[in-house]
């Protein structure tokens, strides 16, 4: 048994591909700076610092895509993909379609998400539903530091771009591995916890604040499964609504804004798929539509809480 955090899980895999893969480069903003073993490893031309310059970063990282390589480009916070998103929607996103197949663009995109550390709006945003609009994307969430190294070494084959985004908040907390860690499957949702009564639908962080939630449930006898969706372009939609159909109850929980979140679209693959096997409503949680605040409890108050999913389920059972 050992220990392992989502910032070490993600330097674990770019160490693995990187030795299984000699297309593989990795280049972003101190990239070289955090990772000194991966540049005595590789050399300085497969793992390099840039400048803070994410439309030139993203830019060069599709036309080496497009050359036979491999890159993945750290853009430390998701607000500073505004800058690139000409190059990851315009470009990445569309020109294997666009060229009928004759280019892929292996392109992964790591950036950082998740309020909680008092970075300021600016810096801590969760923006992943924007790339679930956007055509020839995938997106990865990952709750914890196994799956983080498990998905980001499938993100690394895949041959489209992968935007792969970890919560700043919990990047380095230890969790406890057993064993090796292969490449997990993208699009694979995971039971984390199994249950009767109500189905809890989450990604990244708020995954843990579900767990939270469900073992205080369990207290109160109700039995509370938690789905951890783990990949949310594309959606595992077999799992969602095989757990929905089990409890007939369902809270989804995102840290995101609700209005046209990713909760949004599954509470409408529920109601259209699985409408005769509920008991309720399918029910919503996420962040308000306000900028993310920089104050410690203002921050608290704005990312959902297991007081809050405690009590819709409650409400859901007519308690």
């Amino acid at each position: 048994m050992s220990t392992l955090t989502i910032n070490q899980g993600v330097a674990a895999a770019m160490a693995e591909e990187m030795q299984r893969d000699g297309t593989v480069i990795y280049f972003g903003e101190g990239v070289a700076t955090k990772n000194p073993e991966l540049v005595e490893q590789f050399g300085k031309s497969r793992v390099r610092n840039t400048p803070l310059a994410e439309a030139i970063i993203a830019g060069t990282a599709v036309g080496a895509a497009a050359s036979g390589l491999r890159p993945v480009i750290d853009l430390l916070f998701t607000p500073f993909l505004t800058y690139a998103m000409d190059a990851i929607v315009n470009s990445a996103g569309k020109l294997r379609y666009m060229s009928g197949g004759q280019f892929s663009f292996p392109l992964v995109v790591l950036a950082r998400s998740g309020a909680g550390w008092t970075l300021g709006a600016q810096h801590n945003h969760n923006l992943e539903a924007w790339f679930l609009h956007s055509p020839g994307l995938k997106v990865v969430m990952p709750s914890n530091p196994a799956d983080t190294k498990g998905l980001l070494k499938s993100a690394i084959r895949d041959n489209n771009p992968v935007l792969f985004f970890t919560d700043i908040t919990v990047s380095d907390m230890p969790a406890e591995i057993d064993g090796e860690i292969g490449a997990i499957p993208l699009g694979q949702a995971h039971v984390a916890r199994a249950g009767s009564d109500v189905t809890l639908i989450s990604y990244s962080k708020a995954v843990a604040t579900c767990l939270d939630a469900a073992t205080q449930l369990a207290a109160q006898g109700v039995s509370a499964e938690v789905l951890d969706l783990r990949t949310i372009k594309p959606l595992d939609e077999a799992a969602i609504l095989a757990s929905a159909r089990k409890t007939g109850r369902v809270i989804v929980v995102h840290e995101a804004g609700r209005l046209g979140g990713v909760g949004a679209e599954v509470a409408a693959l529920i109601h259209e798929q699985a409408f005769g096997a509920l008991k309720a409503p399918v029910q919503r949680i996420g962040a308000p539509d306000v900028p993310p605040p920089s104050s410690y409890m203002l921050e608290q108050a704005y990312m959902p809480q297991a007081s809050t999913i405690i009590d819709s389920a409650l409400r859901l059972l007519g308690r």
